[in-house]
């Protein structure tokens, strides 16, 4: 399976769903990362993988200029309605591979990327191009949601979200994205963490699942352990999974 091609796929059915999805359109995390960035005016800034265009959108008021790309062409065709709809003409549009982006050495002040690094099969060629493309003392934004340190809990959380999309790929756990950033040259000033409701019909209806496949992902939850269901809140209604809880880091880390 190609993973970009199924991303592509995915993600081009999907884009009006995901402009319009509360969990990406709204959140603390979205304000937190336009806070910490601390934005002069005067930086030029990188969204990688914008999706519905929310990120580029949040900053573009408080910078001088930002590029959304994307690798998919319908996302970004629908994340600059969204953008330019809202005002914003500072914004530019590129389809580009996270792990392989189209742009020169040291040329934006800050990138972001946000709930996008689970679908990427090499995140260390994506660190090392965020790295390349960065300017000496500029600030990487990465916000996604992660796995449990506990493997038990990183299996079941991976595998229902490879049930519910098939071009997720893996969400990793907090101490593996500490470890590759600062491995590959970046120091980590700031890290938050948020917790995240997913709600199993609006989540499952955002990917266009079947009924069938509804009920198989249903079926998989509800069989798992009672730690399991602990650890993540899963909320169950005569035998219909209602909710569960993940949780996702927002990290600042700088460019040495």
């Amino acid at each position: 399976m190609d993973i970009k091609k199924e991303v592509q796929k995915q993600f081009g059915r999907s884009a009006d769903a995901y402009v319009k999805s509360k969990g990406h359109s709204k959140g603390k995390d979205l304000k937190k990362m336009v806070e910490i960035a601390r934005a002069t005016g005067k930086e030029e800034v990188l969204d990688v993988a914008t999706g519905g265009g929310h990120t580029a959108n949040a900053f573009a008021s408080f910078v001088k200029s930002v590029t959304a790309s994307d690798l998919t062409q319908e996302m970004l065709s629908t994340a600059e309605n969204f953008i330019k709809g809202n005002g914003h003409l500072n914004v530019v549009f590129v389809e580009a591979d996270a792990e392989k982006l189209p742009f020169p050495d040291e040329t934006y002040d800050i990138v972001t990327c946000r709930i996008a690094t689970h679908h990427f099969p090499n995140i260390e060629n994506f660190t090392k191009e965020v790295y390349r493309v960065l300017k000496n003392g500029g600030q990487f934004l990465l916000n996604d949601n992660v796995a449990p340190e506990n493997d038990e809990y990183d299996k079941f959380y991976n595998t229902v979200e490879k049930m519910r999309d098939y071009s997720h790929y893996r969400a990793w756990k907090k101490t593996e994205w500490l470890q590759l950033l600062e491995l590959n040259g970046f120091e980590i000033q700031e890290l938050y963490r948020f917790e995240k409701l997913f709600e199993f019909e609006s989540w499952c209806d955002r990917m266009h699942l079947t009924d069938t496949e509804k009920a198989t992902l249903n079926e998989f939850i509800l069989r798992t352990s009672e730690k399991v269901k602990h650890k993540f809140r899963i909320q169950i209604n005569d035998n219909q999974v209602i909710s569960f809880i993940g949780e996702a880091i927002l990290l600042k880390a700088a460019k040495l």
